[in-house]
């Protein structure tokens, strides 16, 4: 097994910016996106002006609009929206060979099935070796090459081991793990999280009640966790409280960013229709609390988020709700 060519699957932000640093590792990459301006700003110009405006990228970098161009790669990196991640596998399976090494990076949970992007990407690519790549990372970050640390997950450890060897270089450091379902979930979780806290600082609660709200949401994201059989250890790394951290404390997650502007007062039609790139927690956070009312889990910030998000009560009486449960043991 040998990793020398990459293909990246989604021309966004992160797409971009992980093809980007794969070309700093010395990889030879080739990006798939659907937008023939986006492939054309690449290949011609070397930016994405788009969905990382201001950065340069590396003029090695290959764009194509044709998924057969990056079918043949050593790995492939899924870099499609999680809502989008089914159909995209569906374009892409006539094109791979059995055992292709396939990477998910899509954080969130499919809406329609409530069913993690492991599981989509095991019925839709079912002859795939699978790999999810997750952790504290914002997009503009990693293109400019500044330090990051992100965790690689494969059940086959041999793979899993020459993944974290070959996609990452010295900016860029990956732990490896064979808890799949740990790191996405982690990944998936804190988008929801993210719109909570950014809630928070839209109202102007203060820093207290911030800490407050990422603290209980940390023990919303191990109890959904523990019922889904990820391993606590997990939950406490990158992928789960290191990327908890990051995407609730800084206005440059478009999740967080989404929930200040609610905190605001600005409908979610009104946020939305602003965006060019997904804010995968207003999609995720439905399909979260579905499978935790399936399983019994207490997710009271969750609920919180998606009955905002659902126009079901205003922002105020949300977080007067949480503030009046009753009192418990904290553990």
């Amino acid at each position: 097994m040998k990793i020398d060519s990459v293909g990246v699957v989604g021309g966004g932000a992160w797409g971009t910016a992980l093809a980007q640093t794969l070309r700093l590792a010395g990889r030879d990459v080739t990006l798939w996106a659907r937008e023939a301006d986006t492939v054309e700003d690449i290949n011609q110009r070397h930016v994405n002006r788009v969905y990382l405006p201001g950065l340069g990228l590396d003029p090695e970098l290959r764009a194509t609009t044709n998924l057969r161009d990056v079918a043949g790669s050593d790995v492939i990196l899924l870099v499609a929206p999680a809502q989008h991640v089914r159909s995209v596998c569906a374009e892409l399976q006539p094109h791979l060979r059995q055992d292709q090494l396939v990477v998910m990076c899509a954080k969130g949970i499919e809406q329609a099935t409530g069913k993690l992007m492991g599981e989509v990407l095991a019925e839709a690519l079912p002859d795939a070796l699978q790999g999810v790549l997750s952790g504290p990372s914002f997009a503009a970050d990693v293109a400019r090459g500044l330090p990051t640390a992100l965790t690689i997950a494969c059940r086959n450890e041999d793979a899993g081991r020459l993944l974290a060897e070959r996609l990452g270089y010295r900016q860029l450091r990956l732990y490896w793990t064979n808890d799949i379902v740990g790191v996405e979930l982690g990944g998936a979780l804190k988008n929801v999280l993210a719109i909570a806290a950014g809630i928070v600082d839209g109202k102007g609660l203060g820093a207290s009640a911030h800490a407050a709200l990422v603290a209980r949401g940390f023990a919303e994201m191990r109890r959904f966790g523990e019922a889904f059989g990820s391993r606590p250890e997990t939950l406490l790394g990158l992928s789960g409280l290191g990327d908890l951290i990051l995407t609730c404390g800084s206005p440059q997650s478009r999740n967080m960013s989404l929930g200040r502007a609610l905190g605001e007062g600005r409908s979610l039609a009104d946020i939305l229709g602003g965006r060019v790139a997904v804010t995968e927690g207003v999609y995720t956070a439905a399909a979260v609390v579905r499978l935790a009312r399936e399983r019994g889990i207490e997710m009271p910030i969750a609920e919180a988020v998606t009955a905002i998000l659902d126009a079901r009560v205003s922002v105020d009486d949300a977080i007067a709700g949480l503030m009046q449960r009753p009192f418990k043991a904290e553990d």
